[in-house]
């Protein structure tokens, strides 16, 4: 990057970070470090809601999904509007009602310390896991711009959280998210007009549209419906997308206590409804735009030279073993091919003739082959290296093609994006652990003040444990993918235990235990099952299958021990 990147990506960051702890002036004590005092505005809820949601996976990662895949991972959020819906008529009167701190304290006045224990658990280790994957993103940032290894860039990434976030608490996590979202807007907007503005004379938006969609690219209604029926396995269309993506979205935001944490917050029901009624109107658009971003990178792509692999780092490595000559050979082969994928474009871009779609479509499938030639060879040439370069598509656009200035605004907003979520992430931990288990098991009495400190070392604790998984991450393919495969190993049954205690009431504490421990142990087979292809099960379907797991388990346990 140049002199004028780093001096806008550091004045970027630094602010963001002086203004947050400038506004993070609260009581010492657990709420104000938790829930802000309980004083914050609708606005400031949605936007803090979005910015937990919108990590910086959401924006090196996504982009990459669309440009790979096409745009039918927006389905996956089909659902949320539905249950935004859902969680204001039930969970939000009743947590305001009850004044918690974390939604599992709700769980021990409705069944027991045990269910709540179990739970609160499971959304631990979960959301430490996830936190840990979202500080490697940023990383894989600072690894591609300084040459460090991925190793360090970790804990300089997770370090600079740490201290952000022990210092400000939950009124820090918002106030910065608040700033974050209109940057992050801003250089995406801006992103996209670029795009655009580069393309060929007579290449305009509605053309770029026309050369993704006859690539395929512009999938975003896909039924999963094939001629032997509807595949289980396909991970994103409308089916899924609707149920299995209500599942999801009922269980992250309704009790997941990075979520949940954010709408305690508000002054009031009405509030906190509010707040969470806009994040489903606005999320599926906000998303459909980043994705939409991947899918005109694509075509821009289709005009200007293209690499046919974009971890810079490790082809670099590559090239310096035996194998260089033959990658060279793979490469030169995907620049001619480039040189007829460019010409049919244009002519279909001009034309909206059916046989240039075809030859537009026919040499992507082409150009795909080279690519998946050229990835098999860098395994070879550097055993265990990641290839799977999904996640430096749109950071390597950035880097190599817009502008001075502008790169530094769009790798600052991938790091704002990373701050804000896991800095949320890490105030959650901090909350349950705090609340669910060292009060509630510790019999010493201790001041306000003291709980506050306690407090921050919880954050601290968890931080490290996060940098520790964020080492652990390499090799996972599509960042976006991996985090959300993680919650739906966890995120159905905790739903499931949720269900039973607001809309069973005649089912206690011990059937729901039970019925949730096999429930977790039965998603976690499904898994297995899945991942070494003896049966099809997209992830979205896990939601689906652990919340109904429970539900039904709970009945028969309850039945049984007559409850």
């Amino acid at each position: 990057m140049s002199k004028i990147d780093w001096i806008i990506l550091t004045c970027t960051l630094l602010g963001i970070i002086g203004y947050g702890l400038y506004k993070s002036k609260t009581s010492k004590n657990l709420e104000g470090y938790f829930l802000s005092n309980r004083n914050m505005p609708w606005y400031l809820i949605l936007l803090s809601i979005m910015g937990t949601q919108a990590s910086a996976i959401t924006f090196l990662s996504a982009p990459g999904q669309a440009f790979t895949d096409g745009m039918r991972f927006v389905q996956y959020y089909f659902g949320l509007p539905i249950a935004m819906v859902v969680l204001c008529v039930s969970f939000v009167p009743l947590y305001n009602k009850l004044k918690v701190f974390t939604a599992y304290e709700f769980l021990e006045k409705r069944f027991d310390i045990k269910t709540r224990v179990f739970t609160s658990a499971l959304f631990l280790l979960s959301r430490a896991l996830s936190t840990g994957i979202s500080i490697y993103a940023p990383s894989i940032i600072l690894s591609s711009l300084m040459g460090w290894d991925i190793f360090y860039t970790n804990l300089v990434m997770g370090g600079l959280l740490i201290i952000y976030t022990v210092t400000g608490g939950a009124k820090a996590v918002a106030y910065t998210q608040q700033l974050q979202l209109l940057i992050i807007f801003a250089g995406m907007f801006a992103t996209g007009y670029f795009i655009v503005h580069h393309l060929p004379d007579g290449v305009g938006f509605s053309e770029a549209l026309s050369v993704s969609g006859a690539s395929g690219k512009l999938n975003v209604i896909t039924t999963g419906i094939t001629a032997k029926g509807f595949d289980w396995k396909d991970r994103y269309n409308i089916i899924s997308g609707v149920i299995g993506g209500f599942f999801l979205a009922l269980s992250y935001f309704g009790t997941d206590q990075s979520q949940v944490g954010r709408y305690l917050t508000a002054k009031s029901t009405t509030e906190s409804r509010l707040g969470l009624l806009m994040n489903g109107l606005v999320k599926v658009p906000m998303q459909f735009s980043i994705l939409l971003l991947g899918a005109l990178l694509f075509t821009f792509y289709q005009f200007k030279p293209a690499p046919i692999f974009f971890n810079r780092g490790v082809e670099k490595i590559a090239y310096q073993t035996n194998y260089k000559d033959s990658l060279q050979l793979i490469k030169d082969g995907f620049n001619d091919k480039l040189l007829t994928q460019q010409a049919h474009a244009k002519l279909y871009a001009l034309y909206h003739q059916p046989k240039y779609k075809d030859s537009v479509a026919l040499v992507s499938k082409e150009l795909d082959g080279m690519k998946k030639n050229y990835k098999t060879l860098i395994a070879k040439a550097v055993p265990g290296a990641d290839t799977n370069d999904t996640n430096y598509i749109f950071l390597r656009f950035v880097v190599d093609q817009l502008p001075r200035g502008l790169i530094g605004l769009l790798i600052a907003i991938i790091f704002l994006a990373a701050w804000g979520s896991i800095a949320a992430a890490l105030n959650s931990l901090a909350s349950c652990t705090m609340i669910d288990f060292h009060k509630r098991f510790t019999q010493q009495t201790i001041s306000e003040k003291q709980e506050y400190q306690i407090s921050k070392y919880y954050t601290l604790g968890w931080g490290i444990f996060c940098i520790i998984t964020a080492e652990l991450a390499r090799g996972m393919g599509s960042l976006i993918e991996a985090v959300n495969v993680l919650g739906s190993l966890f995120y159905g049954v905790i739903l499931g235990i949720f269900l039973v205690a607001f809309y069973i009431k005649k089912i206690g504490a011990n059937a729901v235990f039970w019925a949730a421990l096999l429930g977790e142990l039965a998603v976690i087979t499904l898994f297995i099952l899945d991942k070494r292809e003896i049966i099809g099960l997209g992830f979205l379907w896990l939601n689906v299958a652990g919340a109904l797991i429970v539900v039904l388990l709970s009945y028969c346990f309850a039945f049984l021990q007559k409850e």
